[in-house]
């Protein structure tokens, strides 16, 4: 088992930040050739999810969709002026876990992994767990 944890720094209050080269690298260095990719996000107002990475687009479209659905200001009762960057993560959520195979992530053709920020700009963490299985 081998845990690893990156250090990222948004740049942007919102942003989907692709980080699927770092976690290739953190798989190819733990030595695992069959088992499983955790991610963990470790904050609430963040979150990772896999999607489309070919087209930058459809990253911009995923943050748009989420400003409608939930504004930057509402009828929110948090006093930090950040409810919707937790909706946002809420939604999104704060976990994946992705096989890995002959050393490999087992991801489609066309998938990407992003680590989310919806507070931003901050310096952020990421956690990787590769466990053989």
């Amino acid at each position: 088992m081998s845990l690893f944890t990156f250090e990222l720094r948004s740049s942007q209050r919102e942003e989907l930040i692709d980080v699927t080269e770092r976690v290739w690298a953190a798989v190819s260095r733990s030595g695992v050739t069959d088992g499983l990719c955790c991610l963990w996000v470790p904050h609430t107002t963040a979150a990772v999810c896999v999607n489309e990475a070919a087209d930058p687009s459809v990253a911009r479209d995923i943050l748009d969709y989420l400003r409608q659905a939930v504004p930057q200001r509402g009828d929110y009762r948090h006093l930090e002026g950040n409810s919707d960057a937790h909706i946002k993560s809420t939604l999104v959520g704060a976990a994946e876990t992705i096989p890995v195979q002959a050393g490999k992530l087992v991801l489609g053709t066309w998938q990407g992994i992003f680590f989310c920020e919806f507070d931003g700009p901050r310096t952020r963490r990421l956690h990787v767990k590769v466990t053989a299985g």
